[in-house]
């Protein structure tokens, strides 16, 4: 796949290879001393899956490779399980959909996933604010008789998981309450398909982001009805998830491109505040987590600056975008107890870039 991309940048000109990262990502080999952050994310593993364990740690400084470091059998070159990270690559491939003026943010979800006419007041705003108002619960291993979204996965709602999530009962008003649901991201992601003509559904992401970027590493599930499991199952190599985060960290650009519409990212970068906080919790925006705080509650993160925004996943996954500082860091992970702290991680590599040169 890169001979083939380079070789149509060479025919019809850099339409993003005249900005790196291109093919292949540059290394800056300016010493820093990672000794701190390595520390706490690459503990001794224990046999019983307990404590800290880090697969990849790639860390992106303005378009640069400046550490990166992995545990075997990850490599860099491994498509690892994003888990939940999919949500907000979703959300990114649906800003391409947003640029090209197949929806609004207002529009009835129903008008592109007929099911949901049962549901008439549920706007692509509230789905991409976790805020459908329908009724679902989210536990993993603490409530899987309970659980909405181990049902929707691997029980009776995995051949149709949108059909599933649609036919859910409303809980409370579209809009109104943010409860953290991967069927509204996999309604997401049937609403895709209702905007797109037929045929391009199933190479949809290839063709409006993944290819643009140079990633050639993407694997993502569907479910028996063909939909993209956009809640959970893609599968990125840590220096291609890296480069949605540049994107977003560049507000859209990639070279002289525009992939994204800066009032798309800024959308995703802006807070819903009907949410509640949970301590230590990032807040949610449109399909991206916030390190913004909600009225009158602190930081959630206090060691990051406040723009500091990720796409998170299960299990310890996290891509964390640091603006002013042109940070972009891709963790992979098999946490099981969390006992791992986000804040804690960017404040030791912020600590590091602090004493660079010392």
């Amino acid at each position: 796949m890169k001979a083939i991309l380079l070789a149509l940048a060479m025919v019809i000109g850099p339409a993003w290879a005249e900005d790196w990262p291109t093919l292949d990502w540059p290394v800056d080999k300016t010493a820093i001393d990672w000794q701190a952050v390595d520390t706490y994310a690459f503990p001794p593993r224990t046999t019983d899956r307990s404590g800290i364990r880090t697969d990849a740690l790639l860390i992106i400084r303005d378009g640069r490779i400046i550490h990166e470091r992995y545990t075997a059998p990850t490599r860099a070159d491994t498509p690892h399980l994003s888990w939940s990270v999919s949500k907000s690559v979703l959300a990114s491939v649906m800003g391409v959909a947003f640029g090209e003026g197949r929806f609004k943010l207002d529009d009835p979800a129903a008008r592109y996933y007929p099911p949901l006419r049962q549901h008439p007041e549920l706007r692509l705003r509230d789905l991409l604010h976790w805020a459908s108002g329908l009724a679902w619960q989210e536990d993993y291993e603490y409530a899987p008789l309970k659980s909405s979204v181990v049902a929707m996965l691997y029980t009776r709602g995995r051949v149709d998981m949108a059909a599933y999530t649609a036919a859910m009962p409303a809980a409370s008003a579209p809009g109104q309450r943010f409860v953290y649901s991967s069927g509204d991201s996999n309604l997401l992601a049937a609403t895709l398909r209702g905007m797109l003509d037929a045929g391009q559904y199933d190479d949809y992401p290839w063709q409006a982001l993944f290819t643009p970027l140079g990633i050639d590493s993407a694997v993502w599930e569907r479910d028996d009805a063909g939909t993209l499991v956009g809640s959970s199952y893609l599968y990125l190599s840590a220096r291609d998830l890296a480069r949605i985060g540049l994107l977003m960290q560049r507000d859209g650009r990639w070279g002289k491109r525009q992939l994204l519409p800066a009032d798309w990212v800024a959308f995703n970068r802006s807070l819903f505040a009907q949410a509640e906080p949970i301590p230590g919790e990032a807040n949610p925006g449109g399909h991206w987590w916030l390190n913004q705080p909600l009225p009158g509650q602190p930081l959630p993160w206090p060691d990051a600056p406040a723009d500091t925004f990720a796409a998170l996943g299960h299990w310890g996954q996290a891509l964390y975008v640091l603006p002013a500082q042109k940070l972009v860091i891709v963790r992979y992970a098999d946490d099981r107890d969390g006992s791992y702290s986000h804040n804690e991680l960017l404040k030791r590599v912020l600590a590091a870039l602090a004493g660079e040169g010392a």
